[in-house]
């Protein structure tokens, strides 16, 4: 499924409960959007109230996600108290203190052994945005409370790609990123029924449906993958007979459906969420350039695996890229490799 589909999935108290049984009314899966985070004030000391803007919007989040806070009881005005005073951005000392009063608030719902996963959704942004001492603390956060607390990240690259484009000193950071190292899954395609229920929701919203020949393929050139079933269908709203798809192959479709912008620029936002040694992976297999073996190809091909964007053909002894569509970009487009920072 789609990243934002996952995180409504993974933050419905139905699907909790279905899962954690009677746990779940203990639990929380709290969504911390990055794009949410607000102006930061103006002043000298930029790292102060970055760090406050990331504790603020998880305070805001956490009161959110449990309001009218009635599982406080007695201990909700207490908490309101000190979601107030973390608001208050103007004050310097109340700025400062941002950690203490969003521990404080937190330490409310652990003394009721209440467990939360914030799942940080655009991590991209907050990895930008945010001072390395914000990730420093929230690792220090969940070392007080590890049966607790949990965190997931939701990025379109690796960390340690992000990491690197960002400039992020490596050891300044790793206390908070070493919590993921071993813990990294990709969200790959739908399955067949789940990509049908997909299209049966594009078609309901525009009003627009296809003969089932025409939905198969779409099905079929996209593999299924959420972004490309989406732009694929929104692409056929703007072609006139979108029915001129009716008895072509998968490649010809896929060749045919690729000159459409929303198609190329949902193909270009897989490419980028790659790093150089994946990008020079698929154009080895595309036979666009030379193959040199490498440890960094190796790790390549293995994590173009995991992420379902190139299989091995037994029968042929070969590589192909996955899905079809952005196998038809790759080789049509011949896109440059991300250039890695030094």
């Amino acid at each position: 499924m789609g990243k934002s589909n996952l995180l409504q999935h993974l933050s419905d108290s139905e699907v909790q409960g279905y899962h954690m049984g009677s746990q779940a009314e203990n639990f929380r899966a709290i969504i911390i959007d990055a794009n949410m985070i607000g102006p930061l004030p103006t002043t000298g000391d930029t790292e102060q109230f970055r760090c406050w803007a990331g504790f603020e919007l998880m305070m805001h989040r956490l009161l959110m996600a449990f309001y009218p806070l009635t599982i406080l009881e007695e201990d909700s005005e207490r908490f309101l108290e000190s979601y107030h005073l973390l608001q208050d951005g103007t004050n310097p000392l109340h700025t400062y203190m941002a950690l203490r009063y969003f521990e404080t608030g937190l330490e409310y719902f652990m003394q009721r052994d209440i467990r939360i996963a914030f799942m940080f959704d655009e991590f991209e942004v907050m990895l930008n945005t945010l001072p390395v001492k914000f990730f420093q603390t929230l690792r220090g956060i969940r070392d007080a409370h590890k049966k607790q607390i949990m965190y997931l990240t939701f990025t379109r690259a690796p960390l340690s790609s992000l990491i690197a484009n960002f400039d992020i000193p490596p050891l300044e950071i790793e206390s908070f990123i070493e919590l993921f190292t071993d813990n990294v899954h990709y969200i790959g395609p739908y399955n067949d029924l789940d990509a049908a229920r997909m299209l049966d929701d594009l078609a309901r919203r525009s009003n627009v449906d296809y003969p089932e020949p025409v939905r198969d393929l779409i099905a079929a050139v996209t593999g299924c993958y959420a972004g490309l079933l989406r732009a694929t269908f929104n692409a056929l709203e703007t072609i006139n007979n979108p029915n001129a798809l009716m008895g072509l192959s998968v490649t010809k479709a896929a060749e045919f459906l690729i000159h459409q912008a929303p198609i190329e620029t949902e193909c270009r936002t897989i490419w980028t969420s790659l790093n150089p040694h994946e990008q020079y992976m698929l154009k080895v297999v595309a036979r666009q350039t030379d193959f040199t073996n490498s440890s960094e190809t190796e790790r390549a091909i293995k994590m173009l695996g995991q992420k379902q964007l190139l299989r091995v053909l037994p029968a042929e002894q070969r590589l192909q890229i996955e899905p079809p569509i952005f196998r038809i970009y790759v080789k049509k487009h011949n896109p440059e490799p991300t250039q890695e920072r030094s």
